[in-house]
């Protein structure tokens, strides 16, 4: 199929114009041509883009362009409003349970992902709080509806980073003192990007954190992302801010400490005040370091010529003490979208093509219910022990499902 697009800015192609990749991105099998999931998600990409070009059948409807508008619609004319809209659409009186409209919108949801890693969006609108807003709850019929990363899947992650880890940082380690000082640049940002990874998915897996307790909500300006002034890796603990709007401690079991150990000493940031997990938009850097450098007096010319000095833009912020934000929630989300392709993780789920951060929590949670029983995974959790009960209930339906089993044998071995 010959692309006649090619040529055009991303945002300016039309949304039909992305599919094709996409579901080959997320196919199964030689070229990517197979999988439930590309089947399904192929089916509500197309009702998405007929619902968008006003398609769909609704008499009071013209879609997402102007009337006037001579184009197909196009990913210019998306926006969390677009998304809150198709929301509404999806759940609307049209018969559909609770849970298929969360699926169906996931599909859609997990390729504007895509598109904003391949340039055609600038951020995630549909996972913007107000785009998701009419969607209805979960109905609570199916806790398996929610993400838990299972202990093999979290192992395979940890193994990946890990090994991406320990790869760069001794390439960059071990490079000789001769070395091209840009070669050298580039080959320290491939091990912070590797280190902050590793880190960011081992603190996901196992210290039950919310994400948006962790990293930078940009709606919120009290959730400004973990700092190095929160954590004490001798105690094996860190300050977070709680879904319950206050400060707390969090525990940082042993897994944790050492890679954040690690990542902190190649880091080496010239303030506590810096963030653990900084963001590397080269975009958001470029602006910071030019604002920052101009607000101490620089000349633009200056400015140029001190970046071209360096081979990221974070290098440069780090030997100035130019803080950077820190990565959001939905940065998160892409980087772990990232790093389970990478790892060539396979994911059976409604809702999520990726490990999901929140599957982590849910991941822990399993493991220390089994292990130490609702109060003290509650304790850990930040939670209610009721909530937690609720959440996990279909483990306690199993362990009774062994007890009635072994009652049954019993009673059967002594009427026998």
């Amino acid at each position: 199929m010959i692309d006649d697009t090619a040529g055009q800015e991303p945002a300016a192609r039309p949304l039909r114009s992305s599919f094709d990749r996409y579901l080959q991105d997320k196919g199964k099998g030689r070229g990517g041509e197979g999988g439930n999931y590309r089947r399904n998600a192929a089916r509500e990409l197309e009702r998405f883009a007929e619902w968008a070009a006003g398609e769909r059948g609704d008499d009071d409807w013209t879609g997402i362009t102007p009337e006037e508008a001579d184009h197909d619609p196009t990913f210019e004319d998306l926006d969390e409003r677009v998304f809150r809209e198709y929301a509404r659409h999806l759940s609307g009186d049209r018969g559909l349970k609770q849970n298929t409209v969360q699926t169906y919108y996931a599909y859609i949801s997990a390729w504007c992902g895509w598109c904003v890693n391949e340039g055609y969006l600038e951020a995630h609108y549909a996972q913007r709080a107000s785009a998701t807003a009419p969607l209805p709850d979960d109905d609570g019929r199916k806790p398996g509806d929610q993400q838990a990363w299972t202990p093999e899947q979290r192992h395979a992650l940890t193994r990946h980073v890990d090994a991406q880890a320990r790869e760069a940082i001794e390439a960059y380690t071990t490079l000789p003192d001769n070395m091209d000082p840009l070669d050298k640049q580039r080959a320290r940002y491939a091990a912070l990007k590797a280190a902050r990874d590793r880190a960011l998915v081992v603190v996901l897996a196992y210290t039950a954190v919310r994400v948006g307790e962790l990293l930078r909500d940009p709606d919120d300006p009290r959730r400004r992302g973990v700092r190095w002034e929160d954590i004490d890796l001798e105690d094996g603990s860190m300050d977070v801010y709680r879904k319950k709007q206050q400060w707390d401690a969090a525990s940082l079991p042993d897994p944790v400490i050492s890679p954040l150990r690690s990542y902190r000493k190649l880091m080496d940031p010239p303030t506590d005040r810096w963030p653990v997990f900084p963001t590397l938009d080269q975009r958001t850097l470029a602006e910071l370091v030019q604002e920052e450098l101009a607000d101490r007096g620089e000349q633009s010319e200056a400015i140029d010529e001190r970046r071209g000095e360096y081979a990221r833009d974070l290098l440069l912020a780090l030997d100035e003490d130019i803080h950077p934000p820190s990565i959001t929630t939905d940065g998160a989300r892409l980087t772990l979208q990232r790093l389970t392709e990478t790892a060539e993780i396979d994911i059976d789920h409604p809702k999520h093509d990726y490990l999901a951060p929140h599957g982590g929590r849910r991941g822990m949670g399993e493991v220390l219910v089994r292990a130490f029983g609702y109060t003290v995974a509650a304790r850990y959790l930040d939670n209610s022990e009721e909530m937690v009960r609720e959440r996990y209930s279909h483990i306690e339906a199993g362990e009774l499902g062994d007890v009635a089993t072994e009652a049954l044998n019993e009673i059967d071995g002594n009427t026998r």
